[in-house]
């Protein structure tokens, strides 16, 4: 890695010398870092390509500079200090590692990745709030998402910092006054320092950051950090600001994902030729006859389970199993059904409390697509060769691809958003399917591999259709660049799973502090509204079944779904998971539904509709942000609040193998209510009330177990009613939660 010389930039405050570390350059870059990445190929190559969660891992986006005849090859890249994920594409197809890399690591998918850590700089020399050095480089702020953000009619102003550097923050606002910032943690690399402040978007709003560490303080603003100067200051405009809304119904919804395919066969007469048996093991190419009839049929279990939308996996007409090569975009597969008979199933599930999004696989088409099938019968004189990329006639569709495909399958051709005609057509579907069938929402397929301006005028069709109407796209990395309010809403969160299945998986390292660190800095890397509807799963289609990764062990199962149901996000249940199915990587993940488990003996799914029933009449775990609490790497204890105005709820996990207590300071936590150390709580998951003693809570936990910990109605104040622990005694049965095995 290339750093550029460090220097020092020193302030006089009081005639006392106030040191800032930071590379003088990148004063004015948000510390951004020269990165050289380089690979050595030992044959020629045409062509290598550099894909990461640093572009969305697209393949096309950062081709790199060959040499030596096609043997070494080069890109260098400005990237932000943090952790990157990356691989080299060979050719266009061949996805390596580097064997230079820092480190290669899974990516919770049975995969491989070479991994980054861009180190900031000035990060050498240690920081410690008081000690009077500023490390500069860190500190950034932008009038844009999401350092700035109009959230629940509050203005909210973040600031980001190096961790434990700074001892105080406040925000001065012209004419409204000074307003303390609160540390709301962050990663290893970077803290975010926070205000709500009150604005009535009416005038022009002038403010800078007041930084102190000990030895007087300073003005951080457009000019970087300087001495107290009212011109060093950041303008909103209330003219030009729009803020980004998101429907209000998602954060307080229960997602459910049907493979259409693999949930129930009701009607026998649409399966097609080979049907597989319902318990056969799965195939790229089986069929198991799943259709619009088996889930009318299980209706019923859909509402008891509390799930409020059902995300379907491909319902359009299409040759394969997973329907994620369309043939018609404005049909139904025959095999699942017919338009009339979905339009009905999405009123029907709308009656009982359900919305419906479906999957958008916008990126490509079948090859029996009319469009792609016109260019094979008339070859270069069709009307549609510009829909496509073609690379020579005639079409080659049975052996190597002589066209654009997805991941050079010859059966997912890649359509050409260059074209007006493609770009036109493709924003038809939307509005046909929320108009004709009471589609609330879209999930997007690979949309990083589709034009970005694109989806501006996809999310205007789909918002003058119906404002909340609800954008997710499957982007597996950060998803920034599409949620800065002109594109979608939220994205499928896989940066939660991977840190889910690093703490709780067979391979995973079991550190509360690496899960925390990993879940705050994804929090923070949005807007709180974009975060509170971020579509949060332990698994899906693409992955292996989350009992599987956890080594067959059902307690960290368990675990997992206890995460997914109290942290920030809109939690998104995989078909079958609520009733322990396993299963590895696709295709085996794509099991049928084993219905003879959806019994009131199964703990799984008891579990389940415990978690749904508590998220669903507990505002604050929907809506609450993240407080971390306690995150013990020794006794490997993880807690962590959901807070919502005076309302918190606690949530307490022991990873380990044996029985651990732990202590919650209420009173001494930032951010957690001072109400709730004189209220009653209950652990919803074995009913147990306790309360609070000398402001702390005093938990012991069973091996690989948890405590939802909700307030009882009514309770401020009533804590009186409550048993004391003995004198003699640290941690009182009377006054501690016992777990048992989780239901």
């Amino acid at each position: 890695m290339r750093t550029a010389r460090k220097g020092l930039v020193v302030a006089a405050i009081g005639g006392e010398p106030l040191i800032i570390l930071l590379p003088a350059f990148l004063l004015h870059q948000s510390g951004m870092v020269d990165h050289d990445f380089v690979y050595h190929a030992t044959d020629a190559l045409s062509r290598v390509n550099l894909a990461g969660s640093f572009n969305a891992w697209n393949k096309d986006s950062q081709p790199m500079k060959g040499s030596d005849g096609g043997r070494t090859w080069v890109l260098s890249l400005k990237l932000k200090p943090g952790r990157y994920t990356y691989k080299f594409v060979l050719n266009g197809e061949k996805w390596v590692t580097d064997p230079n890399a820092y480190r290669n690591e899974g990516d919770g998918n049975g995969n491989t990745n070479s991994l980054l850590v861009v180190t900031p700089e000035g990060y050498d020399v240690p920081a410690a709030k008081g000690d009077g050095n500023i490390t500069a480089s860190a500190l950034e702020h932008l009038t844009a998402i999401p350092f700035l953000n109009y959230d629940r009619n509050r203005l909210i102003l973040s600031l980001r910092t190096r961790p434990n550097d700074v001892s105080s923050i406040k925000v001065s606002l012209d004419g409204l006054g000074t307003y303390p910032m609160e540390d709301k943690g962050g990663d290893e690399f970077f803290e975010t320092y926070s205000a709500s402040v009150p604005w009535n978007r009416k005038a022009d709003l002038r403010y800078r950051f007041v930084l102190d560490d000990g030895k007087g303080s300073m003005d951080f603003g457009p000019m970087g950090l300087t001495a107290l100067d009212k011109e060093n200051a950041f303008v909103l405009r209330a003219a030009t600001f729009r803020p980004f809304v998101v429907p209000s119904w998602v954060e307080h919804s229960v997602i459910y994902q049907i493979f259409p395919d693999r949930f129930a066969d009701g009607d026998k007469s649409n399966d097609p030729a080979g049907t597989f048996a319902w318990d056969a093991k799965p195939t790229y190419f089986s069929f198991f006859g799943g259709d619009i009839a088996g889930i009318e049929q299980h209706l019923g279990y859909l509402k008891g389970l509390g799930v409020s939308a059902i995300y379907f996996n491909p319902v359009f007409k299409g040759p394969s199993n997973h329907r994620y090569e369309a043939s018609d975009y404005l049909q139904i597969d025959p095999v699942f059904g017919t338009n009339a008979q979905f339009a009905k199933l999405t009123r029907e599930l709308k009656a009982n409390g359900m919305r419906t999004i479906l999957d958008g696989v916008f990126n490509h088409t079948s090859t029996s697509f009319p469009a792609f099938a016109d260019v094979v019968k008339n070859g270069e004189n069709s009307k549609f060769t510009h829909w496509y990329t073609f690379k020579s006639f005639p079409v080659n569709v049975t052996g190597a691809p002589n066209y654009e495909a997805w991941f050079g399958f010859g059966s997912m051709p890649k359509l050409n958003y260059s074209n007006p005609d493609v770009w036109n057509y493709m924003l038809t579907i939307p509005r046909f399917w929320q108009t004709h069938a009471d589609v609330e929402g879209w999930r997007l397929d690979v949309p990083n591999e589709v034009l970005f301006d694109y989806w501006k005028d996809f999310r205007k069709v789909v918002k003058s259709t119906d404002p909340n109407a609800w954008i997710v796209g499957e982007i597996w990395g950060d998803g920034s660049a599409w949620l800065q309010g002109d594109r979608f809403d939220s994205v499928m969160n896989y940066q939660f799973r991977d840190a889910v299945v690093g703490f709780l998986g067979a391979t995973g390292n079991g550190k509360p502090s690496m899960l925390m660190d990993r879940l705050m800095g994804v929090y923070h890397s949005y807007v709180p509204q974009v975060s509170r509807n971020l579509m949060n799963l332990i698994g899906s289609h693409d992955t292996a079944r989350i009992l599987t990764e956890c080594g067959g062990d059902r307690s960290l199962a368990k675990l997992a779904a206890i995460l997914e149901f109290t942290w920030v996000g809109t939690p998104s249940v995989y078909y079958g998971d609520e009733l322990g199915m396993e299963g590895g990587k696709d295709p085996d993940n794509r099991r049928g539904m084993p219905w003879q488990q959806a019994n009131s003996d199964n703990d799984f799914l008891r579990l389940y509709k415990k978690l749904i029933q508590t998220r669903n009449t507990n505002p604050a775990l929907q809506s609450g942000d993240p407080v971390p609490v306690v995150a013990d790497d020794k006794t490997q204890i993880l807690c962590f609040a959901r807070v919502l105005n005076d309302a918190v709820d606690l949530i307490a996990i022991n990873r380990s193998n044996k029985e651990e207590s732990v202590d919650l300071p209420l009173s001494n936590i930032a951010g957690i209510p001072k109400t709730s150390v004189t209220c009653e709580f209950a652990d919803a998951l074995s009913g147990q009330v306790f309360s609070p003693s000398a402001g702390s809570l005093h938990l012991r936990l069973s091996p690989r177990s948890a405590a939802v910990l909700i307030p009882r109605s009514g309770s401020l104040n009533h804590s009186r009613h409550v048993r004391r622990p003995r004198p003699d005694h640290a941690v009182a049965m009377s006054n501690a939660i016992v777990n048992q095995e989780l239901p």
